[in-house]
């Protein structure tokens, strides 16, 4: 019998007030810490000074990651945080300013940053509450994504792992990592659901056929890697701020551009790219679908605490995966 792991420790507003007070520069005291929801692999507070001033604080400790094991190391979150910080902010693409970056743990048993609060709505609320509003914080959103696109390096990964001078390209770098793990991952689900089980090779076969017509490209563009519209604040003035950026690496734009077309639906005609590969939308589509099942089973098997829209989420995607494998609603999403 498996043992559960042991109750989380979440951060108290009295555990966190050294972080506050060094990101305020003692000039205010911290009077409450709210756990924002839905992080699944960092820690996000509210933070509320005494003067009705806020600020949102980062932590990546093992205690606040759903992926991990409690006694895992995430010393990594930080470091790649602010990679992809200055790469975003010096290609002009908005993301919180950073307040306070402690990567070695001085002012929490943990690795933390402290950034503005940027107070506004996502893109996801504002798209169904006030679309008016929305629609320019959507076209400034394109323009960023453009510039992200036009950003390439002859490599694939991390952004300082590839600007720095990772290993020699073969151009399908990007396409051949993403086919090798939905191998793994579709053993890893048809372990869990039967409907996979049962359409294993049929699966495995497709990845591999959408894989071998993927032909080579001497560069990858700058992707997010999960930009949803949850995934995007907007200030008081309606610009768009991308948060969530740890995964900023080099790969396929059409990588990105397949997850934005399932998480922006209608919306996404905005956002569509011209000149986009159409084999290898096909493979990203595919292996997008299937790392959306296994990923969300995968977090089902800890004690990750709002389990029910993770199920929908494999199960919308399963269907999509089975669907793509038998040559079904193989066109574009939403």
């Amino acid at each position: 019998m498996t043992t559960p792991p042991p109750p989380r420790r979440q951060l108290t507003t009295a555990g966190l007030a050294p972080l506050a007070r060094a990101a305020a520069g003692g000039h205010r005291t911290l009077s409450a810490a709210t756990r924002l929801t839905g992080g699944t692999s960092k820690g996000v507070y509210r933070l509320v000074h005494d003067d009705g001033s806020t600020a949102i604080a980062y932590v990546w400790s093992p205690q606040e990651d759903y992926w991990a094991r409690p006694d895992a190391d995430v010393t990594a979150g930080p470091a790649l945080f602010l990679s992809a910080h200055r790469r975003l902010t010096a290609l002009g693409v908005r993301v919180p300013r950073i307040l306070l970056l402690d990567a070695d743990g001085t002012h929490l048993p943990a690795r933390a940053a402290v950034v503005e609060d940027v107070g506004g709505p996502t893109l996801e609320a504002a798209l169904r509450d006030d679309p008016d509003r929305a629609r320019p914080a959507l076209d400034q959103l394109a323009r960023m994504l453009e510039a992200m696109r036009a950003r390439t390096a002859a490599g694939h990964g991390g952004v300082a792992s590839v600007e720095e001078g990772g290993p020699a390209p073969d151009g399908v770098a990007c396409a051949r990592a993403v086919a090798d793990r939905a191998l793994a991952d579709i053993d890893e689900v048809a372990a869990r659901d039967p409907r996979a089980r049962r359409a294993r090779d049929r699966l495995r076969d497709r990845v591999r056929e959408l894989h071998g017509a993927v032909r080579p490209r001497p560069i990858s563009s700058l992707v997010h890697g999960e930009l949803g519209p949850d995934h995007v604040l907007l200030t008081e003035d309606g610009e768009p701020v991308l948060i969530d950026v740890e995964d900023l690496g080099y790969c396929d734009a059409e990588r990105e551009h397949v997850f934005l077309e399932l998480r922006f639906g209608p919306w996404y005609d905005v956002l569509r790219a011209p000149g986009l590969d159409p084999d290898r939308l096909a493979l990203h589509r595919l292996t997008l679908h299937l790392s959306l099942v296994a990923g969300p089973l995968r977090l089902l098997d800890g004690d990750f605490p709002d389990p029910a829209p993770m199920r929908e989420i494999a199960e919308f995607n399963l269907r999509r995966a089975l669907d793509l494998a038998r040559g079904a609603g193989a066109g574009p999403q939403g």
